[in-house]
């Protein structure tokens, strides 16, 4: 567990299902997490400042919810899009793009990838963004579209469609800092890492 920002805690774990290595931010503040795996640190870590909500990117990063749900009560949200993926009796409570969710965080629509792709966003601390898997990050280096094989049919069209997203969030939310579901934390340039992966 490192804190990168006030009260903005993350860490990576490998992922059960895919096997590579992910990120999960704690918003304590706010009581919030974001696509979260359990930390090496354990649900213990949690105890004295605990979770009462936790926030999905997209329906995927479902990952440990029902654990930290077990343990804490945590209620789980997912934008009403990727609902469809819980059939075994998770509870899980569906949201709209544009709605305002637990801790102030703002639902901001991207699609394309897939129809409930999204980024969440969090006006404090000169801006912070939250992106789900439309942009991605292997350890230093720089930001990059998901691979290839993940963008279907028509991968240009898909990138197409993420660049429009993305610049209408870069023309419409001040965020300094973009934080990444697959990939290390961009801190206080993620807007100007952003702007450089859609000029390409």
């Amino acid at each position: 567990m490192q804190k990168i920002l006030p009260g903005i805690f993350h860490w990576t774990r490998n992922h059960p299902k895919i096997r590579i290595a992910v990120s999960s931010y704690y918003l304590e503040p706010e009581r919030v997490l974001i696509d979260p795996l359990i930390p090496e640190e354990g649900l213990e870590w949690f105890e004295s400042s605990p979770p009462e909500n936790i926030v999905l990117t997209m329906r995927h990063h479902y990952r440990h919810c029902a654990e930290f749900a077990e343990r804490f009560g945590c209620e789980v949200w997912c934008v009403e899009q990727g609902l469809h993926e819980f059939k075994h009796g998770e509870a899980v409570r569906g949201f709209h793009f544009g709605d305002t969710l637990p801790g102030g965080l703002l639902s901001i629509e991207i699609g394309h990838l897939c129809a409930d792709e999204g980024c969440l966003y969090l006006a404090r601390d000169g801006g912070v963004l939250f992106a789900g898997d439309g942009c991605v990050r292997r350890g230093d280096a720089p930001l990059q579209f998901v691979p290839e094989q993940m963008l279907g049919d028509d991968p240009e069209a898909v990138r197409d469609g993420l660049r429009s997203a993305y610049r209408n969030v870069i023309d419409e939310y001040p965020f300094m800092h973009l934080l990444l579901a697959h990939g290390l934390p961009i801190l206080h340039d993620g807007r100007e890492q952003l702007s450089a992966l859609l000029a390409n």
